[in-house]
């Protein structure tokens, strides 16, 4: 029999509640050999290690044995025709970004990027941050019930995300459909059309950047390959690609998801209200009940390695449980609880180590600047669906609902 036919299948169950999940695996340790649903595109059916618990998953996202190399993870994205230059669907054009690196190409990547997400520059952007936000409420005046994320939390960091790139505001229409099969998707023919469109509107938008210069980061990234070669045609396409990606992603789920448990629990909503102190500290909390992301992206092991009583042999693929960390009770106390008042800081939302993420400085502020204006405009706002009926993504990373349907007044 084949071991891993017994194997626990990350379902559709698992994707509505993976918490009762990561708890029923605590008791087992902090390593545990289970199966990606068939219906998963790229991955479906792949048998994976997943490290659960706060203190093992931060030790794995800073253990150098766990590469994110792209050229590592062959196997996990294997084509029938293997010299068709595309793993699982994804050209490497866009598959190749820091993400997929490790040191010292990572360190290189990270360098070039950085600067646009240091405290200074996040800073000046606040401006344009709060007139995209002004714009966004002042269009939903006069209504009464809306779906929240398409509404405000998918267009805030989309079009925030559009101004670091320089996309001009006409061509921004397809973004939300190109995320959505991306991370969500349910067949392995979206993803691919969609990464597919994404590769190519990049590529043409990269050359137009060659001619028609903006001041933002994209055009800096093009002078740096121009200029002094440090990025390749490749990397600076997937680098652009990876900022799509998760410039808005982490965001519009902190939105939401902060929304939907603050609907459910309006005596914090109303400690916001009144005490907008609170919301930096409440932004945090946000970010460790309902991380964005629940799984950090795939790891594979270099060398055999020991997790726990689990040995993990070279070669073998891991997920690292994000949102298992964030609850663990020897970490955080009550921690299926919303307190806005909580220190949640050291939450492991946006990863650790040299993979931490560069937008959290940038996600951080419009999320924080979003609520106080949702306070002002909306202090009456409700869920108007039962929270049992609400759905979430089919993802193997992200955590973020389908729809949230909310009355603003």
């Amino acid at each position: 029999m084949d071991h891993d036919s017994a194997l626990l299948e990350l379902d559709e169950a698992f994707v509505q509640d993976p918490y009762s999940v990561y708890a029923k695996l605590a008791e087992e340790g902090p390593a545990h050999r289970v199966r990606m649903p068939p219906g998963v595109p790229l991955i479906g059916g792949l048998p994976v290690w997943v490290i659960t618990g706060y203190d093992a998953v931060r030790a794995a996202f800073a253990d150098p044995r766990l590469s994110t190399d792209l050229n590592r993870i062959d196997g996990l994205f294997a084509q029938k025709e293997p010299d068709s230059g595309k793993r699982g669907g994804f050209s490497k054009v866009i598959a190749s970004h820091m993400m997929h690196t490790d040191p010292p190409d990572h360190t290189r990547l990270r360098k070039l990027v950085s600067k646009a997400f240091t405290g200074r520059a996040v800073q000046a952007l606040r401006p344009q941050i709060q007139q995209v936000t002004d714009e966004l409420i002042e269009a939903l005046d006069g209504r009464d019930e809306v779906d929240f994320l398409d509404a405000f939390a998918f267009p805030l960091p989309i079009r925030v995300i559009c101004l670091l790139l320089g996309v001009p505001v006409e061509e921004q229409g397809n973004f939300k459909d190109w995320s959505s099969a991306l991370v969500s998707g349910h067949s392995p023919e979206q993803a691919t059309a969609a990464a597919g469109a994404v590769a190519e509107y990049l590529g043409d938008l990269v050359e137009r950047k060659r001619t028609a210069t903006t001041d933002d980061i994209l055009t800096a990234l093009v002078a740096a390959h121009d200029l002094d070669d440090r990025l390749t045609t490749t990397e600076l396409i997937s680098t652009a690609y990876l900022m799509f990606i998760a410039g808005f992603e982490t965001t519009l789920n902190a939105l939401g998801n902060g929304t939907l448990h603050l609907m459910s629990h309006r005596d914090q909503w109303e400690a916001l209200h009144q005490d907008r102190t609170l919301l930096p500290g409440a932004v945090e909390e946000f970010l460790r009940l309902e991380s964005p992301l629940k799984h950090a992206t795939f790891r594979c092991a270099t060398e055999n390695l020991t997790v726990g009583d689990a040995e993990i042999p070279a070669g073998d693929f891991v997920l690292l449980a994000i949102a298992s960390a964030n609850r663990d009770p020897e970490r955080f106390g009550d921690p299926h609880a919303l307190d806005v008042r909580r220190p949640a800081a050291g939450h492991l939302a946006f990863g650790h180590g040299i993979h931490h993420c560069l937008g959290a400085p940038l996600a951080r502020i419009e999320v924080q600047m979003a609520f106080d204006s949702l306070l002002d405009a909306f202090p009456a706002m409700t869920l108007a669906a039962d929270p049992g009926d609400l759905r979430w993504r089919n993802s193997t990373i992200i955590r973020g609902l389908e729809s949230l349907p909310v009355r603003l007044r």
